[in-house]
């Protein structure tokens, strides 16, 4: 038969449309019959394969979860790129602030509103109500970035493609609240951030992929911060559109190298003068603009905080027998003071209840002894 034959020769999802229909043969009804389920056949495959093609092409749903201005940069561009559909943002709730403890929204939520969103502010992002408009919102991805709460294993599964965190550190190393800081605390030469598939951890799950800069050596954590929050912002479209549409694997954390960056605390500002030198004056730099390296001066029979905010090493070896926090020089040129290995020239400084000013100035108006010692 010639339908047979025709069949046998040309798989039905190649056959064209004006082919099945100039078919001709011994039982006409049984070759048109077989044309018309040629052509739904056809139209069926087209139109499934148009599905994908579409699906493949759509926006990612997401959903924001940030509040310090490390995430800035990154709900800008998810807010902007076409490639995104933004489902809905989350922050942490308002804070009091201020000596008058008024009320104030976080460095993200103050930016979403500018965007013309209004932030979700929930106490708890794992209490039920929470977790039910994050079903009805259904996002294929929830974003976090310097969020400041944990999330529990049934939000984490929520989305299709799970949770995708922003961390500014090359994973392993730094994991926690504080990695920006312990990097320049520490020394590193480099850092860069981490896109990480969120798991029941602290920053262990496994990672999409990381982008690193160096660290200028005069650079404090605000100014890394700001880099390094443009560079998560540059990137995490492309990274959202390759997990969601392009298969992006994610690969296992190293065993080795893992270090932790626990969450700053007040006290942590406080400086020992046994300390090497240049850890004192990268510590300066770390915890700028928060909580602020400090020392104790007696001014007047008064003792008096000092907050350092800038300093140069100028001797790396120190003389034996200089007790550490010796004033060693206080004049025109600045507060030179001796550590337990070397010698620290502070540069800036903000006396308690002032405003930032050179330690010449300080000097001016406050006086310190040579061979008095700083606590």
């Amino acid at each position: 038969m010639l339908l047979g034959h025709i069949g046998h020769r040309t798989p039905i999802d190649t056959i064209e449309e004006q082919t099945i229909f100039s078919w001709t043969g011994g039982d006409g009804h049984v070759a048109g019959s077989f044309a018309r389920a040629c052509l739904c056949h056809r139209q069926t495959t087209t139109m499934t394969s148009c599905s994908r093609d579409n699906d493949a092409q759509a926006p990612v749903a997401a959903y924001f979860l940030g509040s310090g201005e490390l995430g800035i940069p990154v709900l800008r561009n998810m807010a902007e790129n076409a490639r995104v559909k933004l489902v809905g943002v989350g922050t942490q709730p308002d804070r009091p602030a201020g000596r008058k403890r008024r009320l104030k929204a976080t460095p993200l939520g103050d930016y979403a509103g500018t965007l013309g969103l209004r932030p979700d502010k929930p106490a708890s992002v794992n209490a039920s109500g929470f977790l039910e408009q994050i079903r009805a919102l259904a996002p294929e991805l929830i974003v976090v970035v310097a969020f400041g709460q944990l999330l529990k294993e049934i939000l984490l599964n929520l989305p299709t493609q799970g949770c995708l965190n922003v961390h500014a550190s090359l994973l392993p190393r730094h994991r926690g609240a504080a990695p920006i800081n312990q990097a320049i605390l520490a020394g590193d030469a480099k850092t860069g951030v981490s896109f990480m598939k969120m798991d029941r951890g602290l920053d262990t799950g496994p990672v999409y992929e990381q982008v690193e800069i160096g660290i200028g050596q005069a650079e404090t954590a605000d100014q890394l911060e700001g880099r390094l929050a443009e560079l998560a912002g540059a990137h995490i479209v492309d990274c959202m559109w390759r997990v969601c549409r392009g298969g992006l694997s994610e690969h296992s954390q190293p065993e080795t190298g893992v270090t932790y960056a626990p969450k700053l605390k007040k006290q942590d500002g406080a400086i020992e003068w046994s300390s090497e030198a240049q850890h004192i004056e990268r510590k300066i730099r770390a915890l700028s603009p928060w909580p602020r390296a400090y020392c104790r001066v007696a001014i007047r029979e008064k003792e008096k905080r000092l907050q350092l905010t800038a300093a140069t090493v100028i001797d790396a070896s120190n003389a034996a027998g200089i007790p550490p926090g010796t004033v060693l020089q206080a004049d025109e040129s600045g507060l030179v003071v001796a550590c337990g290995t070397g010698t620290l020239r502070v540069n800036r400084l903000i006396p308690e209840g002032r405003s930032e000013m050179s330690a010449a100035d300080f000097l001016r108006g406050s006086p310190l002894a040579v061979s008095s010692v700083i606590l």
